[in-house]
């Protein structure tokens, strides 16, 4: 659904481009974000026990998503003054509550991965003979 030109920006409209709807769609789009989440959902988690649990993630873009993520209310980053220091990530209230939507698209992309696949390689066909 498109919103009328007209509508309020803080009431949030999605489909306008000056909406900032759309940058909290960006963040937890994000696969990193998904990923994230996904791996806090069990409780807090260290910076190198969150790049374990999620191969292929550089610690630049673990660094920039868990920045971002604090910085949007998701995530809470936590400093134990430790010798060496101790830093954990958990998630904030607002953080729990995109675990029941996330782990819907997770468990979609799981059972249907087949599907996808099949779709995938068959327009791979159709485009290599084209």
């Amino acid at each position: 659904m498109v919103t009328p030109e007209g509508e309020p920006v803080l009431r949030g409209t999605p489909y306008r481009a000056d909406c900032p709807t759309r940058r909290i769609l960006d963040r937890i789009g994000d696969r990193w974000t998904v990923l994230i989440v996904g791996a806090l959902w069990d409780g807090p988690a260290r910076f190198s026990e969150l790049g374990r649990r999620i191969e292929g993630v550089s610690q630049k873009m673990l660094t920039q998503t868990l920045r971002g993520l604090e910085r949007d209310g998701i995530v809470r980053r936590t400093v134990y003054p430790e010798v060496p220091v101790r830093v954990e990530y958990t998630l904030t209230e607002a953080g729990r509550t995109l675990r029941e939507p996330l782990r819907a698209l997770e468990e979609w992309s799981i059972a249907h991965l087949g599907d996808v696949s099949a779709s995938q390689e068959a327009y791979d066909r159709g485009s290599a003979s084209s």
